[in-house]
């Protein structure tokens, strides 16, 4: 050690041995989690505002309001005195990626400009893309989503056609062939889907038909005919209120007040999405919005789906989160509301629908015992409750920044919140006589009991009353068969569809309607035989729909599953049909079919006629009524837990009830 150096050291007070060394600080701990979490507020904070700047700001604007883009934009105006850079006249209000289209009026005339004779007048020998009934030639080269600026369908998409955002996710119903083969950007998507920015067609020598996954069905809320002012006007205690200019999420002060207070209730189903939007401050209903559950590239039930998270994890979560974000961006344009006045949202479903939407592991739901991770928290007492309570933003739901999303407890296996809510919509906790619910659809619950005693099941009866498997399926969308008949003098059916437009297939209450009719007029016998070895009739003679015995053999499984479900709990219940006060029937198709019919095949218990009360949409009136009152919330997580549940595949005689389920008869109990 150098001379200097040592003086140094020498003339360091704590260098000495007789200084008194710094005494060890202790860490206040409250202090430090105050403070980490205001940190965290503020890097959250940032990032929600980075992320709304992504959606709005166009990226080629500078921090001077400058426009750096090589290329036309019709919000770039002439330089400001002195600067170089054209000035940008976006007010950042407007997705800035229209602009690189040009004004849409002047974009669209161009368009028809641009537009080849073919387009309006095609050749009868021509190759043609077709999708929603409209068509335009085929032409190689051109990918699915050039096809569809031509026929003005609107596909969503977010990422300009790059194959990032996976939204744009179409189904090619005829054709594939013809198209190029999925590319490495498309390796998660199975079967006949694709996207629509990456398939282009390869051939010209086959017509292509491709449908959206997000076709709008017919919209069934809270309307019904069980209409009793106790379950229509729950009493308004939201858990989001407001004191003079301030927000409260419980007793948390959360935000200034914007105008409104509005929250969100969606019913996300396995087939259909319901969402409605309620004023907070009044309870009353804003906006309504329905559609196809996009996932359905992943399988059409739960067990498929279940199958492809595994291989995929997290797409079918983004896929629902992504058309979530969609419709909101529309909404809050039709309202001309902000999403910041987006304060909470409801969402119920079954276990696995409303686990892919937190984006937690769905796998525990498809292996014994069948029970989410969750529910198996519940049952080793780590958790008081099955319910879910997370942060929008962390969802990446577009909607205030200290919004809420609450999921009302699961019952239990696979009977998930959206039994909770039909539980809520029927007020079951007041219910002194013995009901019997069935929300059908590709996972049917039932429940049997009364306040003091239930016991629920959930049958997976998959898709073939809701679009699926039927080689006409469909959903209740327009175009739809709903309503079919049989003439005896023409032998001929007669049918009705939604919207009393062209018909394009058949949905749920058609097809029930088909086999009561095949059966009661000896066309088929109980075990799905046509008469006279016909292997289909013809429905629509004009549109070419037909019913084939192979789809009356998936609808006699599918159906057989709500059977099973049905027969065995009255069993365990020690009850017979002719003793249940009351038969509420939900779901969406459930509330346009013909009670008679239904009881003729077996689809639904035989209770007298004047017992079935149909509510129409009851997942979505409970997850409404849970959205405005926080007391109802407390009240069912307590009750949920008294629920007995059942297996049904743990039955002694579980496979000789689902084959005599699988007979279009009416249901039968053993004395």
């Amino acid at each position: 050690m150098s001379p200097g150096r040592q003086d140094q050291n020498e003339e360091r007070p704590d260098s000495s041995p007789e200084s008194p060394k710094p005494a060890n600080r202790q860490i206040d701990k409250a202090e430090y989690e105050k403070r980490l979490k205001r940190l965290t507020t503020i890097f959250g904070d940032m990032v929600d505002h980075a992320q709304e700047q992504a959606l709005t700001r166009c990226p080629y604007k500078n921090r001077l309001n400058q426009c750096t883009a090589q290329f036309g934009c019709q919000n770039k105006r002439r330089p400001r005195d002195g600067e170089d850079l054209p000035a940008c006249s976006s007010d950042d209000q407007l997705d800035y990626r229209t602009a690189w289209e040009a004004n849409p009026d002047l974009y669209e005339e161009l368009r028809k400009s641009m537009r080849r004779p073919e387009d309006t007048a095609i050749d009868a020998s021509a190759r043609v893309v077709a999708c929603e009934g409209r068509a335009c030639p085929s032409e190689t080269g051109r990918t699915i989503f050039d096809f569809a600026d031509r026929l003005g369908v609107t596909i969503p998409n977010s990422c300009g056609r790059h194959g990032h955002c996976h939204e744009c996710i179409v189904q090619i119903r005829h054709g594939g062939d013809a198209l190029s083969s999925p590319n490495e950007i498309e390796s998660f998507l199975k079967g006949d889907y694709r996207l629509a920015c990456q398939a282009y067609m390869e051939r010209n020598d086959l017509d292509v038909e491709f449908s959206l996954l997000r076709r709008a069905p017919k919209i069934l809320t809270a309307g019904g005919e069980d209409e009793r002012p106790s379950v229509r006007a729950p009493e308004l205690d939201p858990l989001v209120t407001r004191c003079g200019e301030t927000v409260f999420y419980g007793d948390e002060p959360i935000d200034n007040y914007r105008g409104n207070i509005l929250g969100l209730s969606i019913d996300l189903g396995t087939t259909t999405v319901v969402a409605e939007l309620v004023d907070l401050e009044n309870g009353e209903t804003v906006y309504q919005m329905s559609f196809e559950n996009p996932q359905r590239f992943g399988g059409s039930d739960v067990m498929n789906r279940i199958s492809y998270d595994l291989d995929y994890t997290g797409e079918l979560h983004r896929a629902i989160i992504n058309t979530l974000n969609t419709e909101l961006r529309e909404m809050y344009r039709s309202l001309n509301v902000s999403r910041h006045e987006l304060y909470e949202i409801v969402v119920v479903g079954n276990s696995t629908m409303r686990e892919l939407f937190f984006n937690h592991d769905v796998q525990p739901i498809g292996q014994r015992p069948y029970k989410s991770e969750i529910e198996l928290e519940c049952l080793s007492g780590k958790r008081d409750t099955t319910a879910r309570t997370q942060e929008a933003r962390k969802l990446r739901i577009l909607a205030n920044r200290k919004a809420h999303v609450y999921g009302p407890p699961l019952v239990a296996s696979h009977a998930g919140s959206d039994v909770t809510a039909n539980l809520v919509a029927i007020d079951i906790e007041s219910e002194c006589e013995v009901v019997l619910l069935v929300d059908a659809g590709t996972n049917t619950e039932v429940v049997l009991g009364y306040k003091d005693r239930l016991i629920s099941a959930s049958c997976p009866a998959g898709p073939a009353f809701e679009g699926g498997l039927v080689k006409y399926g469909m959903p209740g969308c327009d175009g739809a068969i709903e309503s079919v008949s049989y003439d005896k003098e023409t032998a001929s059916f007669r049918c009705e569809t939604i919207g009393r437009s062209e018909p394009h297939g058949i949905c749920g209450s058609g097809l029930i309607d088909i086999l009561a009719e095949l059966s009661r007029n000896k066309l088929m016998t109980p075990k799905g035989v046509f008469a006279n070895k016909a292997k289909e009739f013809v429905i629509d003679p004009t549109h070419g729909i037909t019913f084939s015995r192979r789809d009356a053999s998936e609808l006699a499984q599918a159906k057989a599953a709500n059977y099973c479900g049905q027969v065995i709990l009255m069993r365990a219940f020690g009850i017979r049909p002719e003793e249940i006060s009351k038969l509420y029937l939900a779901g969406g198709f459930a509330n346009y079919v013909d009670s008679r019919n239904a009881i003729d095949i077996g689809f639904l218990a035989p209770v007298p006629a004047d017992r079935i009360v149909k509510i129409g949409n009851g997942a979505a009136r409970g997850a409404r009524e849970l959205l405005l009152s926080k007391q109802k919330r407390d009240s069912i997580e307590r009750f949920v837990g008294t629920i007995e549940h059942v297996e049904l595949e743990t039955t002694a005689d579980f496979f000789e009830v689902f084959v005599d389920g699988c007979q279009i008869k009416p249901m039968q109990l053993d004395s």
